[in-house]
């Protein structure tokens, strides 16, 4: 008799004005599967209990009409598949979302849309879970009254797969741990993806275009990002990849292109005798391939590919102690040494300067005409005759002359 009730109920949700679905969350036992017809279910829910949600069809619709987040889940082995999530509040002290979980593990978020919501995915305390193949939007706000798209607090081992953040603001990954952040694709954002206080985490094979800055690192740990693209960060100061007061991490097999900064670099690795590893990545047609700020040393900088970058290193001042790095076996498409013996390494090492001439460095007002002829030129008498003695920033000591396969 209750499956019969039950099916005439979920037949007739979307004709109801009242909150149905609510009610059918309610009334259904722990571990139940919701199958919802096409149709706008209007009104947030609260989900308490293991449940599965699934739009059993495209065109299931829920509205949370504008007010606070559209579904709360206060449960672990929660599974929402298949629906359009919309509507959210616009309050972001009480963080307005999409989906909101904490407290809970085991759950899953799959094939969803977000849309017209604040923040996107909350999470909170959540570990053990899937989000995975997710569309996600924030409100028609400007960039910084956005709210993330989604968003990990003190929430380890997840799986984060295949979503799309589009025209958000960040996706934040802090106080979390050993979640895999893979496949996803961040455009017109933000950060596209921003950590903080996070250890072992591993950020594999994402596509990040057009954001104001691709990954962050801050104050963090023992992390490996790989196979990443990160194309064309906004701005004067668009970066790629930065890396502040981080330790232990392997930034490897990554493409930055046409980016302000390609990798930037400070104050890491923050622990004393430790290394960061940075190997085997393209740094391509940014305005700077690598920037160096505060002290940075103890850096293993080797097998990457330098090349069509307006300035290969910029050291923004003189505590960087920048030829305190490992820096070995890269290629740089600006070395003019030869490579007699055919090894494909210079003969002789590849040193980079600064020149008290590059007023473009420290002065906004110079760096408007960053990259113009005039700057190129001088740029070019500052290197042929210097006025005063350039400052020495490292040596690639084995330089790779061309890039073989």
């Amino acid at each position: 008799m209750f499956k019969l009730l039950f099916a005439l109920l979920t037949l007739f949700l979307p004709l109801l004005s009242a909150n149905v679905l609510q009610k059918a969350i309610d009334d259904a036992p722990v571990g139940s599967i919701l199958k919802l017809p096409a149709g706008v279910y209007k009104g947030s829910v609260v989900i308490n209990k293991p449940l599965t949600i699934v739009g059993k069809e495209d065109g299931v619709v829920i509205d949370g009409e504008g007010k606070g987040t559209v579904i709360t889940i206060k449960s672990s082995y929660v599974t929402l598949k298949n629906l359009r999530i919309t509507g959210s509040g616009d309050r972001h002290e009480n963080i307005d979302a999409a989906i909101a979980i904490s407290e809970a593990k085991q759950c899953e978020v799959s094939d969803c849309t977000i849309d017209d919501s604040l923040f996107g995915i909350d999470m909170e305390m959540v570990s053990n879970s899937i989000i995975s193949n997710n569309t996600i939007t924030s409100k028609d706000f400007d960039l910084g009254l956005k709210g993330d798209g989604l968003r990990l607090w003190y929430s380890h081992d997840n799986i984060i797969r295949k979503n799309s953040l589009i025209h958000s603001r960040d996706m934040v990954v802090w106080y979390s741990h050993g979640n895999l952040i893979e496949e996803n694709i961040g455009e017109h954002c933000r950060y596209s993806l921003h950590f903080m206080y996070a250890g072992k985490n591993y950020v594999k094979n994402n596509s990040y275009k057009y954001n104001s800055v691709g990954i962050f690192f801050m104050y963090s740990k023992d992390t490996v990002a790989t196979g990443n693209f990160i194309k064309s960060s906004l701005g004067t100061t668009g970066m790629g990849i930065g890396l502040k007061e981080v330790t232990n991490f392997t930034i490897k097999d990554n493409t930055v292109l046409y980016c302000a900064q390609g990798i930037y670099i400070d104050r890491s690795p923050f622990e004393p005798d430790t290394n960061n590893w940075i190997e085997n990545n393209k740094i391509l047609y940014n305005s700077q391939a690598l920037h160096f700020h505060s002290l940075s040393e103890d850096n293993i900088i080797k097998n990457n590919i330098i090349m069509g970058n307006i300035e290969d290193v910029v050291n923004d001042g003189r505590s960087s102690r920048t030829y305190n790095n490992e820096i070995s076996q890269n290629y740089w498409d600006n070395y003019e040494g030869f490579d007699k013996n055919g090894d494909n390494i210079g003969d002789t090492p590849h040193k980079v300067y600064r020149y008290a001439d590059q007023l473009w460095i420290h002065n906004p007002d110079v760096k408007f005409f960053y990259g113009s002829p005039v700057i190129s030129l001088l740029n070019f008498l500052a290197k042929l005759a210097p006025f005063t003695k350039p400052l020495f920033l490292f040596e690639d000591a084995k330089p790779i002359v061309k890039i073989e396969g």
